[in-house]
Order: structure tokens, then C-alpha cells, then sequence
């Protein structure tokens, strides 16, 4: 088995689930769906392949106490914090120098802090697929989510179904990559259902740690001439000055874009886990348990001639008489009443705000 370090992204806002998810305590540091906070069950479903003192924590600096203090598990030295967001490829990109400095051959696991799966034996059992297939092949591998419905959310990657016998890995169930496509519309998405090649674009990605920083000094050679100027000065009196210039300097990249759609060899891997990012309340309501009107309530709520409605108020009571299909967030801060089916619309409520510099309410 390879030395294997995991990197969990840590440093987002969330905030297409405002007003629970803000700035200082965001939305993978709440409990949204079941027991524990969405980070913390993403570290411990980790812990039978991964070691707590090879998972990395990439956050920011108005979060590492919190995260530090829900995961007392992971190494201090293990949480990474960025002066700024810079988007996902810079984010892997300093991760990557540091498993580097401890093992130049390790093999790296990428995701985000904030998704749910439901059956985690087949979650993990695909992280070991292509924890070996990264490690053997020196490719970039990433896991694509059967899709179930033509969802406009997510993007999407497009594989090749058939055995063109260039694939050592097809009998394995892993799959070249043929393109990755952006979020859809409704139309494009179910051709996107129907065609039976597509998949759902998890997140999560696989490759070895000096694989990827070569792809990254191909494919953006200027992030890389900036990464070094880290890595020079890790563990040194300067790295905290030079980690704040270079991001400074650097452009926000997505890993997606920056690297996967450019790089030559990708893999991915069927994955069928009850997986969902929960990017929405909407989605919150989807996975959330329901009475026999089909209500979801976290908290205290009178509720007459009401269906279809998530209600999460712990401290008030909420009151709702005849009305259906409906979101009702209640938190000390703010108040959101959203109709299903819209919640991908709060972030404009956030924009709103920071437009207005009501910060008190972000």
C-alpha cells in the first residue's frame, strides 16, 4: 500500500445556506444532515484507509480555531490556512508542497469538507481502487457520481463507456475520460441522463502528489513558479509574508478547469454511495426524513394544513397555516422563507448583503 495523505478543502462560505452558514462558522462546520458536523464525519469516514496524522486540513484563517477544535484528532501542524480564497487549483497546489516535503512518492486523496455519503463501505472501497490505479499508473483520477435525475448543480464528465484497449484499468471498473462539461440546463442535462455517459463531477480527485505538481508546471506555469516561492520558505521566518504575496499575485483557478480538462491522462471512477454535496437547502430537503405530508422540522412548529416544507427553527416556534412547498430557516441572525425549488437563489441574498456591507448578518 502506498503512503497515502489526504487533503480536505475547508475554507468555503457556503453560502446557498445562509443564514445558518456564515463567514465564521460555515456550512461544513454545522450539523445539516444526521450526527456531526460535515467535516467531522468526512475525517472519520477517512480514518480506516487514512491515518489522522496524514489528513491536511486546507482552511482560512477565520475558521482554524473551530475546525481545530472539532477535529482535536488532526495535528495542529496539519491545518493549513490561506490569507485568501484563490479557488481550488492553488488551494491543492499548497497542500501538495507539504505532502512533498514529507514523502515525495505519496499518493494524495483531494475532497471537499462538506459532502454526505450514505454508504460508506462503497465509498471507501472506490478511494482503495483508485488510490492503487493513481499510484500505478502516475494518472489523475477522479470519482464521477452515477447521476439520478438531470440535475443542473453539478458538472458533469463525459467517459468512454467501451474497452479500446488502451485501458489497463477498464476491468476494474475505471474509465478514460472524455471531457468535462459544465453546469447544464435542464435540456442539456437530460441528454446528459439519457445518453448513459455521463457522470456526476464529485469533487473528489486521486493522483499521486508529485503528479499533480507536474501537471500544474505544464498546464499553469505561473501558479507553479508561485508554489515554489512556498515551498522554499516552508518552516521558515518568511513562509507567512510569502504565503501572503503570492496570493496576492495568484489567480483563482478550479482544479476542474485549470488542470482536468487540460491534462492528457485522466481516469475516472464509477462511484454509487448515496453521495450529494449538499449544495442546496432544497437538497437538504431531499435527504432529510419527512412526516406523512411530506414536512421536515428541526425545532418547534404548529403546522396546519401545510406540506412539502422544510422548518428549521430550534429556538422560536414557527406557525404555518395552509401553505406548501415552502423553506423556512429561523436562526437568532435572520430569517429565510424561500419556495422549493429556489434555494439556489439565497446566495443572491448574500451578494445583496456584502453589497451593502451588512456584515453583521454574513
Amino acid at each position: 500500500m502506498p503512503n497515502v495523505y489526504a487533503v480536505i478543502m475547508a475554507g468555503g462560505v457556503g453560502s446557498r445556506f445562509w443564514p445558518r452558514s456564515l463567514e465564521k462558522n460555515p456550512k461544513q462546520l454545522l450539523e445539516i444532515v444526521g450526527k456531526g458536523t460535515l467535516i467531522q464525519n468526512t475525517v472519520r469516514r477517512l480514518t480506516d484507509i487514512i491515518e489522522p496524522s496524514n489528513i491536511l486540513i486546507v482552511t482560512n484563517r477565520i475558521q482554524k480555531t473551530i475546525v481545530a477544535k472539532q477535529l482535536p484528532q488532526i495535528p495542529a501542524d496539519n491545518i493549513i490556512t490561506e490569507p485568501l480564497g484563490r479557488n481550488t487549483a492553488p488551494c491543492i497546489g499548497l497542500a501538495s508542497l507539504f505532502i512533498r516535503r514529507r514523502d515525495p512518492d505519496a499518493v494524495m486523496v483531494v475532497l471537499p469538507a462538506d459532502h454526505i455519503v450514505q454508504d460508506e463501505e462503497e465509498f471507501k472501497r472506490v478511494l482503495r481502487v483508485a488510490i492503487w490505479v493513481a499510484y500505478e499508473s502516475r494518472h489523475l483520477i477522479t470519482i464521477g457520481i452515477e447521476p439520478r435525475r438531470p440535475e443542473t448543480g453539478y458538472g458533469y464528465i463525459q467517459v468512454i463507456n467501451e474497452d479500446d484497449g488502451t485501458n489497463p484499468y477498464f476491468g476494474r471498473g475505471v474509465f478514460k475520460v472524455k471531457t468535462f462539461a459544465e453546469k447544464p440546463n435542464v435540456p442539456t442535462a437530460q441528454r446528459f441522463l439519457e445518453s448513459g455517459d455521463f457522470l456526476w463531477n464529485s469533487g473528489v480527485f486521486i493522483w499521486c502528489v508529485n503528479t499533480i505538481l507536474e501537471e500544474i508546471q505544464k498546464i499553469l506555469p505561473d501558479l507553479y513558479a508561485e508554489l515554489m516561492k512556498i515551498e522554499a520558505v516552508i518552516g521558515s521566518k518568511h513562509y507567512e509574508h510569502t504565503l501572503e504575496t503570492v496570493y496576492r499575485i495568484i489567480r483563482a483557478i478550479s482544479v476542474d478547469y485549470g488542470v482536468m480538462e487540460k491534462a492528457h491522462q485522466v481516469y475516472v471512477i464509477r462511484g454509487d454511495f448515496g453521495w450529494s454535496d449538499v449544495g442546496s437547502w432544497d437538497e437538504v430537503y431531499r435527504l432529510s426524513g419527512k412526516d406523512d405530508q411530506g414536512n421536515s422540522i428541526t425545532g418547534r412548529a404548529f403546522l396546519k394544513d401545510t406540506k412539502n416544507a422544510l422548518i428549521f427553527s430550534p429556538d422560536k416556534l414557527v406557525a404555518a397555516l395552509g401553505i406548501e412547498d415552502v423553506i423556512v430557516i429561523n436562526t437568532e441572525d435572520a430569517l429565510l422563507v424561500c419556495k422549493l425549488g429556489r434555494s439556489q437563489d439565497v446566495k443572491e441574498v448574500v451578494d445583496y448583503l456584502r453589497r451593502k456591507q451588512m456584515y453583521d448578518y454574513l
